[in-house]
C-alpha cells in the first residue's frame, strides 16, 4: 500500500502540479489513512471494503478534526482511490460516492492569547533545538508569516536595527513586516547560541535562518510536526496548523484596535477583501466595537 501511495504522490507532484502546501497536507492525510488500514491488516487496496472506509471516516470525526480538515482528508482519499482505479490497482472505486461535508462560510481557526502563551512558554529553551523553536514560533505568530515565507528566511533579511524583516511573499512580492520585541529577543538568542551549532553539521544550510537537526533548512513538514508536538503538550484541543498562527496574528491585531488596511499590508494580501474575513471571527468583539463607536448605537432616548 505504501508503494502505491508513493506512486500517487509522484503523480500529484509531476502531473497535477499541486502546490507544496497541498502536497504536504495530502501526505499527512493519506499517511494517516494508510496507517489506519495497515493496523487492521488491510495491506492491499483490493481488500478494502465500503465498511472499512465508513469506519475510517467515523474515526476522522472522533479525532477530532475541523470540518475543513475532514473535507480535505476525504478529498485526498477520493483522489487516491480514483488514481488506483485508473492504474488498475482496484476494480471498483468505493470512495466515489463519499460526500464532502458542507463547510459554509470559512472562518479560520485561531488561538486565543492565553493559548499562544501556553504554547510558547512550554518550549524548552535550554536546548539548541528548543531555542530555535521558541524563536521560530515567536516570529511565526509575532509577524504573521506564511509557512512558505518562514522557512525561506535568510539571515540578511533580519533588520534588527530597524525592527523589521524583509519577506518574499506570494508572487515573489517583497514586503517589510515589523518584528515584535519578543521575536527580536528570541531570534538574537537563537542566532548567538544555537544556530551556529546546527550549521556546523553541514554546508548546505547556507544562510537560512531556521535549520533542522542535520543543519539543513527546516521544512514545512518539520514545522507542522513540531506544532502538533507542542499543541499536545499544551493541552490545546484545536486543529492547529502553521497558518493558525497567521490567523491569530491578524485577529489579535484587529481586536487590539489595528486598522484593517495596516493588517492587510502586514499580511501581504493583494485585496483587502481577503483581510476582511478576520472582522467576522469574534462576534462579541465586533458587537462591542459597534456599541461603543457607532453614533446611532450610542444615542439614548430620554
Amino acid at each position: 500500500m505504501r508503494a502505491i501511495l508513493k506512486d500517487f504522490f509522484n503523480y500529484l507532484r509531476v502531473e497535477r502540479n499541486l502546490s507544496p502546501n497541498t502536497l504536504d497536507a495530502y501526505t499527512i492525510d493519506l499517511q494517516r489513512y494508510v496507517a489506519w488500514l495497515t493496523e487492521r491488516n488491510i495491506s492491499h487496496p483490493a481488500h478494502l471494503k465500503r465498511e472499512d472506509l465508513t469506519n475510517f471516516i467515523l474515526e476522522l470525526y472522533r479525532i477530532p478534526l475541523s470540518r475543513r480538515s475532514i473535507a480535505r482528508n476525504l478529498s485526498a482519499i477520493r483522489m487516491f482511490h480514483k488514481f488506483m482505479l485508473g492504474e488498475g490497482y482496484i476494480s471498483e472505486d468505493i470512495a466515489a460516492v463519499v460526500e464532502l461535508p458542507k463547510l459554509g462560510k470559512y472562518l479560520p481557526q485561531t488561538l486565543d492569547i492565553p493559548e499562544v502563551e501556553a504554547f510558547l512558554d512550554l518550549i524548552d529553551t535550554d536546548t539548541d533545538l528548543g531555542l530555535r523553536d521558541r524563536a521560530m514560533f515567536e516570529l511565526l505568530y509575532g509577524s504573521g508569516l506564511r509557512i512558505s515565507e518562514l522557512i525561506k528566511i535568510r539571515l540578511p533579511e533580519l533588520l534588527f536595527s530597524s525592527g523589521v524583516i524583509r519577506v518574499l511573499g506570494k508572487g515573489r512580492k517583497e514586503r517589510v513586516v515589523p518584528l515584535s520585541g519578543e521575536s527580536i529577543e528570541w531570534l538574537k538568542r537563537y542566532i548567538a547560541r544555537s544556530r551556529g551549532e546546527l550549521a556546523k553539521k553541514t554546508i548546505k544550510g547556507e544562510n537560512y535562518l531556521f535549520l533542522n537537526v542535520r543543519g539543513t533548512p527546516i521544512s514545512r513538514m518539520g514545522v507542522w510536526k513540531l506544532i502538533q508536538k507542542y499543541v499536545q503538550l499544551a493541552g490545546i484541543n484545536k486543529d492547529v496548523s502553521p497558518h493558525t498562527f497567521r490567523h491569530s496574528f491578524a485577529t489579535h491585531l484587529l481586536e487590539g484596535g489595528a486598522d484593517l488596511r495596516s493588517v492587510q499590508e502586514m499580511l501581504g494580501h493583494a485585496s483587502i477583501a481577503t483581510t476582511q474575513i478576520y472582522t467576522h471571527l469574534d462576534l462579541d468583539f465586533v458587537r462591542e466595537v459597534f456599541t461603543t463607536y457607532h453614533p446611532r448605537e450610542r444615542k439614548k432616548f430620554l
